[in-house]
C-alpha cells in the first residue's frame, strides 16, 4: 500500500474525506487542507481521476524527525529518489510549509532539500549533476512540530484544471471549490439546481458531471503518467472503469443565467467541451444557460415537475455572486447581495447556497443562514451561508 496526500481546500476536508470513503480507501488523517490516506496503484489512479473536491494528490515519500539542518538532509538523502523519477527528469522543490517547528525558514528548507535529493539521483546515476531545461518532477515539503513530510507530486497541473475551461471569466470559482460546496449543500442530481450568477457555468457543469457519474478526471493526463511509479495498463484500466459508469440518460434539471451575454455563450462552450472530453455520446437534456438579470431570473419550465409536490423536494440556487474584494467594487457587490432577497419571491420554498467573500453577507441579504461555514477559494477565504429555504 502507498501512502499518499489529497490537497483540497480548506473547509473541504469532510468532502474530500468522505469521497475517499466511497472509494473504499482508508483515511487515516485529515488536517488544514490535507488529508492523508493509504491506497494501492489502482486507489491512486482513482483518485486522481474520480475526486471532485480535491485539488492535488500527492505521494508520501517520506515521514521522519527532523529537528536540525543536518537531520533533514540526511533524512531526505535516505529516500529511494531514483525509484520514482525517471533518469533525464530534472527535480523541483515547488512547495516548502513549516509549522511549530526549529526549521522555519522555508527557502533554507527548500534548498536543503533540493540538495539532498539531488545528490542521493546523481549517486545513485553516476552523474555529476541533475539535467536542466526539462521536464521536473515536483516534491513538496511539510514540517509539523519537527516532522517532516516529502512528498511527490503526481497530479502534474491542479486536479481543478479539468480541460473543459475555455474562458474563465473575470473572477473565476475553482471547479473543485464548485464540487465542494454542492456536495457541501446536500444537493442531489433528483432536485432541479439554478445558478442565476452562472459567469463561465463552473457550478452547473461540476453538478451536471456529478449527475451523470463523469468522473473530473477523464479528460486529462497526470504527472504520475511520467513517473516511474506510473503503469499505463492500470491508468486505461480505471479510465474505463469510470467511463462504463457514466450515464448521460439521467434526466438532470440544472441551469443558469448570468447579465452578461459573453459569460452566457462561454458557459455553453465550456459545457460542451465538459461532455466531450467524458468520451461518450452527449446527453439529450444539458444545462441551458441564458442571457438574464438575476433579479429576474425565476424558475423555468423545464425545471418544474407536475408528478411531484414541489414544496416537498424542492431545487436549490447554488451561486457564487460577484466577490467585492475579488473584483475590487465592494460597494456594488453588497448592493447585489441586497438585491438577491428579490430570489425569494421568484423561488418560492427553494434551498439556497451562496459562496462569497463577505463576513456580513446575512446582514444585505436581510436573513441570518441557517449555516455558515468557511472555506477558501484558491487564497481567498470564503464563507458559505445556507438557507434550508427561501420564502416567498
Amino acid at each position: 500500500m502507498l501512502t499518499a496526500v489529497a490537497l483540497c481546500a480548506v473547509g473541504a476536508e469532510k468532502i474530500v474525506s468522505n469521497e475517499l470513503r466511497k472509494l473504499k480507501i482508508s483515511v487515516s488523517e485529515s488536517g488544514f487542507g490535507r488529508i492523508r490516506f493509504k491506497a494501492d496503484l489502482d486507489g491512486i489512479y482513482r483518485c486522481l481521476m474520480g475526486l471532485r473536491a480535491a485539488d492535488r494528490i500527492l505521494l508520501e515519500i517520506a515521514w521522519f524527525k527532523a529537528a536540525d539542518f543536518d537531520a533533514l538532509f540526511e533524512g531526505v538523502r535516505q529516500q529511494p529518489f531514483e525509484e520514482y523519477i525517471p533518469p533525464g527528469m530534472g527535480l523541483r522543490v515547488a512547495k516548502v510549509r513549516t509549522n511549530r517547528s526549529v526549521l522555519g525558514a522555508e527557502t533554507s528548507v527548500q534548498a536543503v532539500v533540493h540538495k539532498a535529493a539531488a545528490d542521493r539521483l546523481c549517486a545513485k546515476r553516476k552523474i555529476n549533476r541533475l539535467p536542466e531545461n526539462v521536464e521536473e518532477a515536483e516534491l513538496r515539503v511539510y514540517i509539523e512540530k519537527d516532522q517532516a513530510s516529502i512528498l511527490l507530486d503526481l497530479s502534474g497541473e491542479p486536479l481543478f484544471k479539468r480541460g473543459y475551461r475555455i474562458k474563465g471569466g473575470t473572477a473565476p470559482l475553482r471547479e473543485t471549490t464548485a464540487a465542494a460546496i454542492i456536495l457541501h449543500s446536500g444537493w442531489r442530481r433528483k432536485f432541479p439546481l439554478y445558478d442565476p450568477f452562472c459567469g463561465s457555468g463552473t457550478i452547473a457543469i461540476e453538478a451536471a458531471l456529478y449527475a451523470w457519474d463523469i468522473a473530473p478526471g477523464l479528460g486529462r493526463a497526470f504527472a504520475m503518467d511520467r513517473l516511474l511509479l506510473g503503469d499505463s495498463k492500470a491508468s486505461q484500466r480505471i479510465r474505463q472503469e469510470y467511463l462504463e459508469k457514466a450515464d448521460f440518460s439521467r434526466l438532470v434539471r440544472i441551469g443558469g443565467s448570468d447579465s452578461d451575454p459573453t459569460s452566457a455563450v462561454d458557459a455553453k462552450l465550456n459545457m460542451e467541451r465538459a461532455i466531450a472530453l467524458s468520451g461518450k455520446k452527449g446527453p439529450q437534456n444539458p444545462p441551458l444557460f441564458k442571457v438574464l438579470p438575476m433579479e429576474k431570473a425565476e424558475i423555468p419550465d423545464s425545471m418544474r415537475d407536475t408528478t411531484r409536490n414541489e414544496q416537498d423536494e424542492p431545487g436549490f440556487i447554488i451561486t457564487n455572486p460577484p466577490y467585492g474584494r475579488r473584483l475590487s467594487d465592494t460597494e456594488n457587490a453588497e448592493k447585489t447581495y441586497s438585491e438577491m432577497r428579490k430570489l425569494s419571491s421568484r423561488f418560492p420554498g427553494w434551498k439556497l447556497a451562496v459562496i462569497t467573500d463577505n463576513s456580513g453577507f446575512e446582514s444585505f441579504f436581510g436573513k441570518k443562514a441557517d449555516s455558515c461555514r468557511e472555506i477558501t477559494n484558491g487564497a481567498i477565504r470564503s464563507y458559505l451561508y445556507q438557507y434550508e429555504k427561501l420564502e416567498g
